[in-house]
């Protein structure tokens, strides 16, 4: 029963729900990656992810100093009937202008900082 809450828990944040959403449009992105698509600080985005994998409702990979979030490839069998029941919802999210920070943010990761300066101002939360 715990687990159950836990997970509602993670999902009543907005920027988890979105994290999820992009998770599962985009599949593994790294930490930096939600910085820039959702526009919050590196330790919020970390704490949010933290949590999410914590309930069991994401999975990370650590590269070096770099770690990586994605959809459990095999979760218990509550996280997969919750996930599965969540993806058509993650999908018909509008998150045209997230996703567009992603693209913009990925299409100049690892170029040089001037590239980075282009990325669009933070978005709102609401």
């Amino acid at each position: 029963m715990r687990m159950l809450s836990d997970m509602f828990k993670a999902l009543s944040d907005e920027t988890r729900v979105r994290m999820l959403a992009l998770m599962a449009r985009r599949g593994e992105l790294c930490v930096c990656d939600f910085v820039e698509a959702l526009g919050i600080t590196q330790s919020k985005a970390s704490r949010h992810l933290r949590y999410l994998a914590n309930t069991g409702l994401a999975a990370d990979r650590r590269d070096a100093v770099w770690v990586f979030y994605r959809l459990p490839d095999a979760p218990p069998p509550e996280v997969h009937v919750l996930l599965t029941a969540l993806r058509p919802v993650l999908a018909s999210q509008d998150l045209r202008a997230v996703e567009a920070r992603l693209d913009t943010w990925l299409a100049c990761k690892g170029k040089p900082p001037a590239c980075r300066k282009n990325v669009a101002p933070a978005i709102s939360a609401h």
